[in-house]
């Protein structure tokens, strides 16, 4: 990976091609982030830079970060995440990176977190059918038999059942890069990423 951008997500629209086919996009603002620090084989075992997202006022920030944040002398940020490169010595810390490091064409994949929707039954969680709601019918929503009695004595892992839904990590795979706005920092990207409008998401292209 030798671009990546931590953004967040403004919502969808769409746009037209040449054709006239309408094309569904996200609208992401990419940065700007600016390199906190480098990482090395030599120091860290890996080669990787830590990128700063979104301005934070001094007082909400910790010493140790504090102190972390003024080696690169760009002021504080909420976010911090790394992203591996093959070739650290590309990046200055202190650096700014924006948008206009992707291209259009370019394929990402698009990490964020998914909307959470609290404790699910099966219906809404995994999408069983039910039971009949009338005739006398006993069973509506409920996940029916698990398949486990006296042997193995056990549910099984994996089993579909009520739980939380959604608020995990999801990566979206192969997005390509449509539209690029340098001056707004903004990228368009075909397709839906995960999470909600205003959501932090995480940008890695594919070499």
């Amino acid at each position: 990976m030798e671009k990546g951008l931590i953004g967040k997500k403004l919502g969808m629209t769409q746009i037209f091609w040449e054709d006239g086919a309408a094309i569904p996009v996200t609208v992401i603002e990419a940065g700007p982030c600016v390199v906190i620090q480098k990482k090395t084989k030599e120091t860290d075992n890996y080669d990787a830079i830590q990128l700063g997202f979104s301005r934070q006022k001094e007082k909400k920030v910790t010493k140790p970060l504090k102190g972390h944040f003024e080696k690169a002398g760009k002021g504080y940020f909420r976010f911090l995440r790394e992203f591996r490169v093959e070739s650290p010595g590309n990046y200055e810390v202190g650096q700014e990176l924006k948008a206009d490091i992707f291209e259009i064409g370019d394929r990402v994949d698009v990490i964020g977190i998914t909307k959470g929707k609290g404790f699910a039954g099966v219906i809404k969680r995994h999408g069983f059918h039910g039971g009949g709601a009338t005739h006398g019918s006993m069973f509506h929503r409920a996940p029916g038999s698990i398949g486990a009695s006296a042997y193995p004595s056990r549910v099984f892992k994996g089993t579909k059942l009520p739980g939380q839904m959604g608020n995990k990590r999801q990566t979206i795979q192969h997005l390509i890069v449509v539209g690029v706005n340098v001056g707004r920092n903004l990228i368009l990207v075909r397709g839906a990423v995960p999470g909600s409008k205003s959501g932090i998401i995480i940008i890695n292209s594919i070499t």
